[in-house]
């Protein structure tokens, strides 16, 4: 995900038939490419213009027409009510003036028009027709009637149309349409244009030039917080632990430590000129006391291995954080998780904790899911159900972003 049009949501992607419609598979990939996962929507005649295979085969999800789907002698409920609650944004693309119509009306004869009127997520639209069709007042009006109703318009554009004319009513191109979503749905973020602070993954600490002290974190969680943060606009300070991951945006600026001292260092030079800092990663609390200079001999044998603990990164910054300065701190706990996490969140001087609890399944290192809860001062725990560590990057930064508000 080099691309600076970074979009990762869940787009409903809805296609009805009109020529524009060739473009479509253009647009899946676009969107692909961006980070999105697209489920496409056909109406029966956008058929005629594309083929469900190739936007299958784009999508890497079946494209659906049909509320049910009779194949191979069974049949298939397509859940309009599951699909449109699964769905961060839907797009409808090409946006036909019939189609328009049909929303602006309340018209439900399709799987595309029954998720429309299931949506609660943001609706965006890009309208393609012909000159004449788009300057008609019933299409004007409908498009109208649904920007009053909080749909979006993307386009359409002035150019060669199908009919030959060349004026208003192309439908805007595939990587236009992304940069417009990315636009709309995350760049009006609190965190635009703020510089964040993000520790992610272990640290390692040596026993010798081969051993070391350590554990299981993946560094999942500290890189989805940063992919998302980066999405809004924000500019990320990501230093990292030792971790095979992959944070490619030009908002990521990526600092790599091993040690817990060469993380304390780094990121208490940063912290002063960040607005935020959000500390994920799972920093060793102890170290070896000496580090041998040679590898340790295995029959020579270790009865004890001298330890002392490694610097509170958090309670330096709670410690020594500026007015309107916001600090978000982890916690993971395996029993009386609740109490615990509220007595660091005093103790640290944080404004928000996040709290995991190992046990559950889907939960703890390694997963790509997480269960947490959000507990901030005076108000009550937040409780997220299991989620991909993607939405809880989300539901978090959704957060942050109070807390700046607020700050």
């Amino acid at each position: 995900m080099g691309d600076a049009r970074t979009l990762p949501r869940r787009v409903l992607l809805g296609i009805a038939g009109g020529i524009a419609a060739y473009k479509t598979p253009m647009l899946v990939r676009a969107l692909v490419k961006a980070g999105a996962e697209v489920q496409v929507l056909m109406t029966p005649s956008a058929h005629e213009f594309v083929s469900p295979l190739v936007l299958s085969t784009l999508s890497h999800r079946p494209a659906l027409t049909e509320l049910v789907d009779r194949q191979d002698g069974t049949e298939r409920w397509n859940d309009h009510v599951r699909l449109a609650r699964w769905a961060d944004v839907m797009l409808i693309a090409p946006a036909t003036a019939h189609t328009l119509a049909k929303m602006a009306h309340g018209l439900c004869d399709n799987l595309l028009l029954a998720c429309w009127l299931s949506a609660e997520c943001p609706v965006h639209i890009a309208p393609a027709m012909d000159l004449e069709m788009y300057r008609d007042p019933s299409v004007k009006a409908n498009i109208a009637t649904l920007k009053a109703r909080g749909v979006r318009t993307i386009g359409p554009e002035i150019g060669e149309l199908a009919s030959g004319l060349n004026g208003e009513g192309r439908m805007t191109e595939p990587e236009d349409i992304v940069a417009a979503l990315v636009a709309g749905l995350l760049h009006g973020s609190a965190l635009a244009g703020k510089r964040l602070l993000i520790n992610a993954g272990p640290t390692q600490e040596a026993i010798d030039p081969v051993r070391y002290i350590g554990n299981r974190s993946s560094g999942k969680m500290g890189f989805a917080l940063a992919m998302e943060a980066a999405a809004r606009g924000a500019l990320v300070e990501l230093v990292a632990g030792p971790v095979a991951l992959a944070a490619e945006h030009p908002g990521i600026h990526r600092t790599d430590v091993v040690s817990a001292a060469e993380m304390a260092e780094v990121c208490k030079n940063l912290f002063p000129t960040c607005d935020m800092a959000i500390l994920s990663a799972a920093v060793a609390d102890w170290r070896p006391a000496t580090i041998a200079g040679k590898k340790l001999k295995k029959n020579v044998g270790m009865n004890a291995l001298a330890l002392e603990p490694t610097e509170d990164i958090l309670a330096w910054m709670g410690a020594n954080k500026r007015n309107g300065q916001r600090l978000v701190g982890f916690a993971l706990e395996t029993d009386d998780g609740e109490k615990h996490a509220r007595e660091k969140l005093q103790r640290k001087a944080l404004d928000l904790i996040v709290l995991n609890t190992l046990g559950d399944p889907g939960v703890g290192f390694g997963h790509d899911t997480n269960r947490v809860t959000l507990i901030d001062k005076g108000t009550a725990a937040q409780h997220l159900p299991l989620m991909s560590k993607g939405e809880v990057a989300r539901a978090v930064l959704d957060h942050c972003e109070t807390l700046l508000n607020h700050a």
